[in-house]
């Protein structure tokens, strides 16, 4: 699965893109570089060795549950907390060294900023929450780039307005104007979509990816949502106990899992397990590869539920051989809720498949299985 779209078309007006596209930095360097980075809270280790960069115009998106301390490193890379041990570089300069004691403040590290709350000021309009972050610059020139940044986010109706008069949505996209207005060398965005209903936080979650890659911006995303990670990032860091359980793009990530825990918290999964024989496993579906686990071996299989394409068979509903025990619509599939059946034991299972598939309780049905959606670990 690609986390983006091949061609961002986007729907922005043209205007203005020029005066707020942030200035590129070398193709050599590194928006962002996390080395060896280490730190615990009492007993709770959040990193533990950490190594992470993001590239020039690159998303990296820090996957994983609430606690793993994807959150932390955000705060470390933005200079809200110091780590114990370990570096910080945002572009070739230093901003924190634990071997040195370097150390730059977050008004000095040129950081864009949105966390889940949208947090605005109250007592201004709009356009002057997306400039108060440009004093340095003419009157004129502060209004331009606001109004730019409005206008690419479909909030130019908006510019006079005050923050209590707008909608959970927009005062995100407001927001992240102010924190795209200085052209930071990077944004730093924590869960900025997670207050969020539903059907809204997919439209933000598309506006913001157009504006970020219209502009080119550097962005570290923290996000506990894989389906965002997927959409969102060019490149996902799946993180577990302070530690980076996997690099890779989307497609890496879903496709190729290292570990289990990968391949579980992108979904639901069923799960088997069986000793390795001749290079395979056996389970109720058949037979899977283990070839690259040894010989005589325990194994647990992974299986999602897409890789079981599941038919209906004619005769009468019963229960001797694999049938349906519940199915239901989720939109754009059908869940299925299956018992199959293995010799004398029986194993429940989930399916889905595409479109509306419902099919009877007891209908008696026959299961194929998509190999490339199975994954094989020692037990």
């Amino acid at each position: 699965m690609s986390a983006k779209p091949d061609n961002l078309v986007s729907r922005f007006p043209a205007g203005g893109v020029s005066a707020v596209r942030a200035p590129c930095p070398s193709p050599a360097s590194e928006a962002l570089r996390l080395e060896n980075i280490s730190h615990q809270f009492d007993t709770v280790t959040a990193a533990d060795d950490i190594n992470l960069s993001v590239e020039p115009e690159e998303l990296l998106c820090l996957l994983g549950p609430s606690g793993c301390g994807k959150t932390t490193l955000l705060r470390f890379a933005a200079g809200l907390e110091c780590p114990q041990q370990g570096k910080v570089s945002i572009g070739a300069q230093v901003m924190s060294d634990s071997g040195t004691s370097a150390w730059t403040p977050p008004e000095k590290r040129q950081v864009g900023l949105v966390f889940q709350d949208a947090v605005l000021f109250p007592h201004l309009s709009v356009l002057d929450n997306v400039g108060f972050g440009l004093p340095r610059i003419s009157a004129r020139e502060r209004e331009q780039r606001s109004r730019a940044l409005l206008a690419q986010l479909g909030l130019a109706p908006f510019a006079e307005s005050f923050p209590h008069v707008l909608s959970g949505g927009q005062q995100q996209r407001v927001a992240l104007a102010r924190a795209l207005a200085p052209a930071p060398r990077i944004m730093l965005l924590d869960e900025p979509f997670s207050g969020l209903d539903a059907r809204l936080r997919d439209r933000i979650r598309d506006d913001t990816l157009h504006l970020l890659k219209r502009n080119g911006t550097a962005t570290l995303l923290v996000t506990h949502d894989p389906e965002e990670a997927l959409f969102m990032a060019d490149r996902i860091a799946v993180m577990r106990d302070g530690r980076i359980v996997q690099q890779g793009t989307p497609r890496d990530i879903y496709c190729n899992p290292q570990d289990p825990f990968v391949v579980r918290f992108f979904g639901d999964v069923n799960e088997v397990r069986g000793v390795v024989s001749d290079g395979r496993v056996e389970t109720p579906l058949g037979p899977v590869d283990a070839g690259h686990l040894a010989e005589g071996s325990a194994a647990q299989v992974l299986i999602r539920p897409e890789a079981l394409n599941v038919e209906q068979q004619p005769g009468p509903a019963d229960h001797s051989g694999s049938h349906v025990l519940m199915s239901r619509l989720l939109g754009g599939a059908s869940f299925i809720h299956l018992c199959v059946h293995q010799g004398n034991d029986e194993f429940h299972m989930h399916a889905h498949m595409p479109g509306v598939y419902l099919p009877e309780r007891n209908q008696p049905v026959s299961i194929q299985l998509d190999a490339s959606q199975v994954f094989v670990f020692p037990a």
